[in-house]
C-alpha cells in the first residue's frame, strides 16, 4: 500500500508536464488529430501495423540481449503486450543510443522505449506518452571505494553511458533540475557506449563511480558483487515512451492499451518477472 500511494502523489505531479510533452496546452494533441479519439484513429493503426520498437539492446532490465541471444526486458514485453492488444505485429529495432534521435526521425522507428526519461531538456524534442516509471538517478561506486558522499567525487573520474538522462543531469545547472555545479567538480566525465561497460571499468579501476538510474544499478548489482550506491542522490526522473511530434495519433494509441494493460493485468504480469524496477512502475 505505501508503494502504492507513494507512487501515486508522484504520477499525480508529472501528469502536468504529460499534457504538454508534445508542445503548448493540454489540447495540443486533440488539435493535431483534428479532434479525433485515440479509438476512432484506427485507419492508419488498424490491426496489421507494423508497429517498430526503437530501443537500447544493452540497457537491461528495460531492453536487452538475454544470454539466449533474445532481444527481452521489461520494456520489450510491455511493447509487445500493446501489439498483440491491437493486432499489431511488432518489429524490433535495435538502435544505437547515441543515434537514437536519427533512427527516430529517419522513420527507422516508430518511438524510442527503452528505460527513456522524460526531461526538461527533451521536453519539445518528442510527443510524449503517459509516465510508466519512477526513477532516481544514483553514484554507484565498490564497496570498498574510499568514496562516501558526492563530495568525495572531487578531482574523480565518473563514468556515464553516453545519450542518457544521467549524462543530461551531468550537463544541467542546478536551476535547470541538473547537478552540473557538482559534475564540475569532478576530474573527469567519462561517457560509455553501455552500463554494461561502464561496470566493467568500475571493478577494474579505470573509473572511480558511475553515474546511473537506480533501476539499471539494480538489475547491475544482481549479475555483480561489491557495489552500491552512495547514500545522496543525484535526482529523480520518469521514464516515458517517446514519438516523434507529429506522432499523437499513434502516441494516443499506444496511451489507450498500456491504460487498458495496467487495469487487465497485464502489466502487473510482466513487472513482476523484473523485480528490480517492479516497484517504481507506476501504472499498477
Amino acid at each position: 500500500m505505501k508503494k502504492k500511494i507513494l507512487v501515486s502523489i508522484f504520477a499525480i505531479a508529472v501528469m502536468a508536464l504529460v499534457l504538454v510533452g508534445c508542445g503548448g496546452s493540454s489540447d495540443a494533441g486533440t488539435q493535431a488529430t483534428e479532434g479525433a479519439t485515440a479509438t476512432e484513429a484506427t485507419g492508419e493503426y488498424g490491426e496489421g501495423f507494423v508497429f517498430k520498437h526503437g530501443f537500447d539492446k544493452d540497457f537491461p532490465p528495460y531492453s536487452y540481449i538475454d544470454d539466449n541471444g533474445e532481444t527481452t526486458g521489461f520494456d520489450v514485453e510491455l511493447a509487445q503486450a500493446v501489439c498483440e492488444f491491437y493486432g499489431w505485429e511488432y518489429q524490433a529495432v535495435p538502435v544505437n543510443w547515441d543515434a537514437k534521435d536519427l533512427e527516430l526521425n529517419s522513420g527507422s522507428c516508430d518511438c524510442i522505449w527503452s528505460g527513456f526519461t522524460k526531461s526538461p531538456a527533451r521536453e519539445q524534442q518528442y510527443c510524449w506518452s503517459e509516465p510508466y516509471s519512477i526513477n532516481t538517478q544514483m553514484i554507484m561506486v565498490l564497496e570498498d571505494s574510499d568514496i562516501k558522499t558526492l563530495d568525495d567525487l572531487a578531482g574523480k573520474k565518473v563514468g556515464v553511458q553516453i545519450g542518457t538522462s544521467a549524462l543530461d543531469m551531468l550537463e544541467t545547472s542546478k536551476d535547470e533540475g541538473g547537478c552540473k555545479e557538482l559534475a564540475d567538480t569532478f576530474g573527469s566525465i567519462e561517457t560509455m557506449d553501455t552500463y554494461t561497460n561502464a561496470v566493467a571499468e568500475l571493478k577494474a579501476g579505470a573509473i572511480d563511480a558511475i553515474a546511473i538510474d537506480v533501476t539499471t544499478g539494480n538489475f547491475q548489482m544482481s549479475k555483480q558483487e561489491g557495489l552500491k550506491y552512495l547514500d545522496e542522490k543525484l535526482g529523480d526522473e520518469v521514464y516515458a515512451i517517446g514519438f516523434r511530434t507529429s506522432d499523437t495519433a499513434l502516441r494516443d494509441k499506444v496511451n489507450e492499451a498500456l491504460t487498458a494493460l495496467a487495469q487487465n493485468g497485464k502489466m502487473d504480469e510482466i513487472g513482476k518477472k523484473y523485480e528490480d524496477i517492479y516497484s517504481s512502475l507506476s501504472m499498477i
